[in-house]
């Protein structure tokens, strides 16, 4: 089928890559052309496993890049949106560039499309695209609009795209709904998993994902109500770390008996210093936009929000009370990337500790497998980066780890020991057992479980080096 993705960031550029490896031919579509540029030149612009290879796999011959919605729109059947949807100060989604496809592309259409919502949008969306190409001049023979949410998540996109749980689709019409069926086919009948050039199936991955077809507005739906409730399982779990260190609880051990109820489930039940990134956030707070403006009471909404943002203050308290002072200090931190697997800094809780940390005139140094670039931008030299941990560690007062890259879970704990000017770790993301900090002789301080202060350990309290 002949495709056309509008938009190359992570959603678009993912989406146009996957299409193209289940057989579509597909051009994506951005009006940046110094990012169509470096596509067409080879470079991915992000960092995500398996995305290069396709894209070497297949751009130039099933996948291309282009500045001209006008001459994709015309040759396409079906037309993917997929611009940012940000955030407005009142915390609703700014849908202008939405807008400005829909025009376009009700200007340069011939014959009929299929227009797949694919960014993060409210419900009534649809009719809204449908109600601005209709003012341009379409009939509604035209075209047809159809939600189709991506439920990606930054570091597994890829996969996430092409061995998914479930693929939704909300379409008003029989022609739209068996368009959108064609499309996914490989991937609903299995046909895509057994080609021996295929990405590697997961090993908690569905053997067929469900298919649910839906009206475009419960699809709209779906989208912002999941990720709301992936964010009401972190702040909630992150509530009760919070109680378990009023009582000298471990959150660890709570947690394993939460999540072995199967009604609940493990997945998102990590205790830390909160969800970042560019969906959670800008999602909760576009399905509570939405919901007051249908008049809507949802105070739930608010709550996670509020708990989320607090445990960014914690950490930064926890921070403080165990150095006593802040100021002059020289802090490591592990981990910029609002999480691992990605270079994406967006929202990242990592950023914001460091922003409070500065404000108190701490020292930082800080080391990230992936997204030191990206952060520059943010952080520009306000901060050092090491080039890899034990240089950021090297003669800290702290070391504190704030994105849970699994490669910080394999140090060497006695190197890092004798890198540290004070043996002190304050560890955001839970990475490690209190037996090996302790057996690392290091005093090890954590999210929702007790202290380690080793027996030998000078660092009582009133010892810290000042």
């Amino acid at each position: 089928m002949q495709i056309s993705v509008i938009g190359s960031g992570y959603v678009g550029l993912v989406a146009a890559t996957c299409l193209a490896e289940l057989g579509h031919n597909v051009v994506c579509v951005d009006s940046d052309s110094s990012k169509i540029a470096a596509l067409n030149a080879g470079e991915s612009l992000i960092h995500e496993d398996c995305l290069q290879e396709l894209l070497s796999r297949h751009r130039g011959h099933r996948l291309s890049f282009s500045t001209s919605i006008r001459d994709s729109a015309r040759n396409a059947m079906v037309i993917f949106i997929a611009v940012g949807t940000p955030s407005t100060e009142s915390g609703s989604v700014d849908l202008s560039y939405v807008e400005s496809v829909a025009r376009s592309l009700a200007e340069s259409m011939d014959g009929y499309k299929v227009i797949v919502e694919k960014s993060t949008v409210p419900v009534y969306t649809s009719e809204w695209i449908r109600n601005a190409m209709l003012l341009k001049g379409r009939t509604q023979g035209d075209f047809d609009v159809v939600s189709n949410p991506e439920f990606l998540r930054e570091g597994t996109a890829v996969t996430d795209f092409l061995y998914p749980d479930r693929i939704v689709v909300g379409a008003s019409t029989t022609r739209a709904a068996g368009m959108m069926r064609e499309i996914y086919a490989p991937l609903v009948s299995g046909s895509y998993a057994q080609q021996p050039s295929a990405v590697p199936k997961p090993e908690r991955a569905r053997s067929l994902p469900m298919y649910i077809e839906t009206s475009p507005r419960s699809a709209e739906l779906i989208k912002h109500a999941s990720n709301a409730f992936l964010a009401l399982k972190i702040s909630f779990i992150n509530a009760v770390a919070n109680f378990c260190e009023s009582v000298g609880a471990d959150i660890e051990e709570v947690c394993r008996g939460i999540g072995s109820d199967n009604r609940i489930g493990p997945d998102f039940l990590r205790a830390g210093i909160g969800y970042g990134g560019s969906c959670f956030p800008k999602d909760v707070a576009g399905f509570r936009a939405v919901t007051r403006e249908f008049g809507f009471e949802f105070p739930l909404l608010d709550e996670i929000t509020r708990i989320n943002d607090g445990q960014r203050t914690r950490f930064v308290q926890k921070v403080r009370s165990t150095l006593h002072s802040l100021k002059n200090k020289r802090l490591a931190v592990l981990g910029l990337a609002f999480k691992d697997g990605t270079d994406d800094v967006r929202e990242s809780p990592a950023i914001q500790v460091i922003e409070s940390l500065l404000a108190e005139k701490a020292r930082i140094v800080a080391y990230d497998p992936a997204a030191m670039e990206r952060a520059k931008h943010v952080l520009g030299n306000t901060i050092a980066y090491a080039a890899d941990p034990y240089a950021a560690a090297e003669g800290a007062d702290a070391l504190l780890i704030l994105t849970e890259w699994k490669e910080f879970a394999t140090l060497d704990l006695a190197r890092l020991k004798r890198a540290l000017r004070s043996p002190v770790v304050l560890d955001g993301r839970n990475l490690f057992s209190h037996a090996e900090m302790a057996e690392a002789g290091l005093n090890y301080h954590s999210i929702g479980r007790p202290t380690v202060e080793p027996a030998h350990s000078l660092l009582k309290k009133g010892h810290i080096t000042k």
